[in-house]
């Protein structure tokens, strides 16, 4: 067996498809995630690329090489020849590399919680308003790498929102992008009262924000035995429609969400005195 390193160019990759005997079946979606990560330029050369057995017939890979044609880029690949027909029983069994994995490798801390939320605030930016599952929260890891460079605050974040998650029920993800973009967006408001009444609902009136957040959430928990994969986007629709009430100094009954309500946007109405707290 003898590996190379080669430029795969879409010709090239058309040539050696047609090796292609009683490979595994192709998925289109597989595909055209790496045609879209060769087209941002995000692929790079590893230990993983194309293999052919020993009578040239193309074993592993195939994935890769429709996403180059598709692409109609060419990039760089390793290519092993002569790689028993035998060892194709065994390729590919391993456990894929997730953004969790990229973000711990990358030096980071709370990474299961920080890949959700960085998808989340990528979903939150680029199209708030769509479902929070399947094919809308599908990132490479390149992209929640990027998104994390644009965005190293999130970093802080993620710790408030499990301190949030965990008095209120708030998912992690939606506790962290509110508070996130409200400090970003709005820097001129101390955020500490926001956050020192939500945890402990202690001396607010029935009307406060704050309070009805926290009881519409926990409320929630309690009833309700199995999550969707898009809570975080109704329970980020409720943190900021619930914030925008507080610093606008204005009094909640309840918080519901109508069909096809669409996400808020941070306020921009002046900071007022806030007069909600009963100690004020």
């Amino acid at each position: 067996m003898r590996t190379e390193v080669r430029t795969v160019t879409p010709e090239l990759a058309r040539e050696w498809l047609e090796r292609n005997i009683n490979n595994r079946p192709l998925s289109r979606q597989t595909v055209t995630h790496l045609a879209r990560a060769i087209e941002r330029g995000e692929w790079r050369l590893t230990h993983q690329g194309i293999a052919f057995d020993e009578n040239g017939r193309l074993v592993d890979g195939q994935h890769r090489l429709e996403a180059v044609v598709k692409a109609g880029l060419p990039v760089e690949v390793l290519v092993a020849h002569g790689v028993p027909r035998a060892a194709f029983t065994v390729m590919d069994t391993g456990r894929k590399r997730t953004g969790r994995d990229a973000l711990s490798l990358a030096g980071e801390t709370n990474s299961n919680h920080l890949a959700a939320a960085l998808r989340g605030l990528h979903l939150y930016i680029t199209a708030p308003d769509a479902h929070w599952s399947g094919k809308a929260a599908s990132m490479s890891n390149d992209q929640l790498l990027t998104v994390l460079d644009e965005h190293p605050n999130m970093r802080e974040s993620i710790n408030r929102g499990i301190a949030l998650h965990k008095a209120t029920r708030l998912t992690v993800t939606a506790a962290a992008i509110g508070w996130y973009i409200a400090a970003k967006e709005r820097s001129d408001v101390d955020q500490e009262p926001w956050f020192d009444g939500l945890v402990s609902g202690a001396g607010l009136s029935e009307s406060d924000p704050r309070l009805i957040l926290r009881n519409t959430m926990l409320g929630m928990a309690a009833g309700q035995r199995h999550r969707r994969k898009d809570d975080s986007r109704e329970h980020l629709l409720y943190y900021l429609k619930s914030w925008n009430a507080w610093v606008e100094g204005r009094s909640l009954k309840l918080l519901r969400r109508s069909p096809g309500e669409k996400m808020p946007k941070i306020t921009k109405r002046s900071f007022t005195e806030q007069t909600l707290d009963s100690s004020a």
